[in-house]
């Protein structure tokens, strides 16, 4: 019951996940990221110790594919999920699983992938990556929330979302966006007036993490 896009960005090695789904938090299951080894998404019957376990396997240096096929050898229920991996060399892989909802699938674009389960048709996908490739040029984040907003607006999944989230790490151990709605009428809208609120306070939340004797937020002004 998800939609989700996952990319790097070949130009600043960024690594990045928005999502949405029908059920609560989906902050907490399907998107993870391990800081200049890849991006995973674990989904349809969404496990958070899968995507944990997908997270070492990366750290280890395993390929796309290989934290594929390693996570599918390892699941007793391999059918029931959807799983998307993207490495920091570039490789990506995806599979959904025969017993996902239908209507399911994945693409795999340039440096990105879109999937999602329980969708009314391609046309969800479709916006995904319509909007991201069309958004190149613009910050990273940006795209990613476009494109999830895109995937929304061209039908979501069947029965609406509750819950969005979108991550995003550059080249630091830290998260440089970790944002969540775990439940919300309209949560991929919820996430934009978050986002918008968050975005001038991005480089104070990566300066604090280098350096916490900077003054407080609400005293703190961005460089001109």
């Amino acid at each position: 019951m998800t939609f989700s896009i996952l990319a790097r960005c070949p130009a600043t090695r960024m690594l990045g996940i928005a999502t949405a789904t029908k059920s609560f938090a989906v902050g907490a299951r399907v998107p993870f990221i391990v800081p200049r080894r890849g991006v995973v998404a674990v989904m349809s019957r969404a496990d958070a110790r899968i995507g944990r376990f997908a997270c070492g396997l990366l750290e280890q240096g395993y390929t796309a594919q290989h934290v594929i096929d390693t996570l599918v050898a390892n699941d007793p229920w391999p059918e029931q999920r959807q799983l998307a991996v993207i490495d920091d060399d570039g490789n990506m892989a995806a599979r959904t699983g025969a017993g996902n909802t239908p209507w399911a699938a994945h693409q795999i674009h340039d440096q990105f992938i879109v999937l999602g389960n329980v969708l009314p048709g391609v046309q969800t996908l479709d916006a995904l990556r319509g909007t991201f490739e069309k958004t190149q040029g613009q910050p990273f984040e940006d795209r990613l929330m476009l494109a999830l907003e895109a995937g929304r607006d061209a039908g979501g999944q069947i029965g609406g979302q509750t819950s969005a989230a979108i991550l995003v790490y550059d080249q630091d151990r830290f998260a440089r966006i970790d944002l969540r709605v775990d439940q919300h009428d309209e949560p991929v809208g919820e996430l934009r007036r978050v986002f918008e609120a968050y975005r001038p306070y991005i480089p104070y939340y990566v300066q604090r993490q280098r350096d916490p004797r900077i003054p407080p937020w609400h005293e703190w002004k961005p460089e001109a």
